[in-house]
């Protein structure tokens, strides 16, 4: 008899558990690590060269504003430092790993990443490069700043404004290993080297984009070389190594100082006189034109491969110009 009425009363929770468990709401799914996108809405990763530039800052408002427009999602990341190349890798196969409908890449290096482009090539994930490209055909499109022919262009301002007799000239690079270092780096010295005979080029250094590092490096070589006329910095980090390092050795006015991209430090600088000049790309453009190719390809339409976000010449006779204060950043 007692048996019976614990199997009766064992029944009884049973019965109750089951609708219970009926009438509980569903319980929610585990979060998908594929994407972190709303439903339906394409997921597009972006990595970056870095962020501790605003440089970037602009790409990234550029892309945001597309993927607003666009109606998809985005995540906008980059290692500290554009010297992380390993770092960086990390994230793109991190970002692979998620699944995105398609991937977007400033690659720091463009060697080192094509293993993880053809991952992604496998997986169907299109690739669209942004500022560099890489050493790949894989990239559906890349959206970038012709480098080589901005960086002549920088190079035929330094011929203008050191004069006819020349002098001694050098370069600050922020590496030997991305698109953008090398096209810059090789524009202005080749067309030094085809147009300027009498301008010679006596140091090229490598400072990470890295501000202190840019500074010492560009101290060092006013202290080998007292006759320098003229000092390239080929990015942000660069040109405001230069600019610390003509400041303190106290020859600012006496190096004609030619800079690329922009930033508070440098567009006073140039305001002032203490920076001759700077070449500008279109950060907000690029960072715009790689969502839009990569929402493009997601949908199998045709894609322009090279996109030329365009560059331009400032000074102070028109940095405070509709045209270019439109694409400059503070």
């Amino acid at each position: 008899m007692k048996r019976n009425k614990l199997f009766s009363l064992a029944s009884l929770l049973l019965i109750g558990a089951l609708l219970a468990a009926c009438a509980a709401p569903a319980t929610a799914p585990a979060a998908s690590s594929s994407a972190p996108a709303a439903a339906g809405k394409p997921y597009i990763a972006i990595i970056s060269k870095g962020f501790q530039h605003q440089f970037w800052q602009a790409v990234k408002s550029g892309a945001e504003k597309a993927a607003k427009e666009m109606n998809v999602d985005i995540t906008f990341e980059g290692p500290e430092s554009e010297s992380m190349v390993d770092k960086q890798v990390e994230m793109v196969q991190a970002a692979i790993d998620k699944k995105p409908a398609a991937l977007c890449l400033a690659a720091l290096d463009s060697k080192a990443l094509v293993p993880l482009l053809e991952k992604a090539k496998a997986a169907n994930i299109p690739v669209v490069g942004f500022d560099s490209g890489v050493d790949s055909d894989i990239p559906v499109a890349t959206a970038a700043t012709d480098n080589v022919n901005a960086a002549g262009m920088a190079a035929d301002k330094m011929a203008e404004l050191i004069g006819a007799d020349g002098g001694e000239v050098a370069v600050i690079v922020h590496d030997q290993t991305s698109a953008t270092g090398v096209g810059r780096r090789d524009g202005f010295v080749n067309r030094i080297k085809e147009k300027y005979p009498k301008i010679n080029i006596v140091d090229i250094q490598y400072g990470g984009g890295d501000q202190l590092k840019s500074t010492d490096l560009a101290k060092a070589i006013i202290q080998a070389h007292p006759n320098l006329k003229g000092f390239f910095g080929a990015n942000e980090g660069s040109i405001i190594g230069v600019l610390n390092a003509v400041k303190e050795t106290q020859m600012e006015g006496k190096i004609v100082v030619i800079g690329y991209d922009s930033g508070k430090q440098q567009i006073d600088a140039i305001k002032s006189g203490v920076e001759a000049g700077a070449i500008t790309q279109d950060p907000i453009g690029i960072g715009y034109k790689c969502v839009e190719a990569a929402v493009k390809a997601i949908k199998g339409e045709a894609v322009e491969k090279n996109i030329d976000t365009g560059f331009h010449w400032y000074d102070k006779t028109n940095v405070d110009s509709a045209e270019i204060a439109a694409l400059l950043y503070q």
